[in-house]
């Protein structure tokens, strides 16, 4: 279960930043050059690259070279992988860690009422 919570952390972390948000979603409408996102904002090429590539190695990103240019779009696979590790950790679950404490703590309570 550690390698989830480890993921999450990285897809997270990528997805922390409003400017790589907003790569994201400019990314939603299809793949794009560096140089198209560059001009959405005021940044250097060398910082755009470091926001990229947070996203690409979370999985959400995909990057392909032709020529000079590097092309990025949404990994579909990466998109769907994000939603299901985030679905995970926020579905209700039988054997919750959380529940196992509140259900001994409520035996303990009845044992104790039971005592005085």
């Amino acid at each position: 279960m550690d390698k989830i919570y480890l993921e999450c952390a990285k897809v997270f972390k990528a997805l922390g930043d409003p400017k790589r948000v907003k790569i994201v979603d400019m990314l939603s409408c299809g793949e794009l050059c560096a140089c198209m996102i560059l001009e959405q904002f005021e940044m250097s090429q060398s910082t755009l690259s470091h926001h990229i590539k947070l996203l690409c190695d979370c999985g959400l990103v995909l990057g392909r070279n032709e020529g000079k240019w590097i092309y990025y779009s949404l990994s579909a696979e990466g998109i769907e992988k994000a939603k299901q590790l985030f679905g995970l950790i926020t579905s209700d679950k039988v054997n919750c860690v959380c529940k196992k404490e509140n259900d001994e703590n409520e035996q303990r309570q009845k044992f104790q009422y039971w005592l005085f």
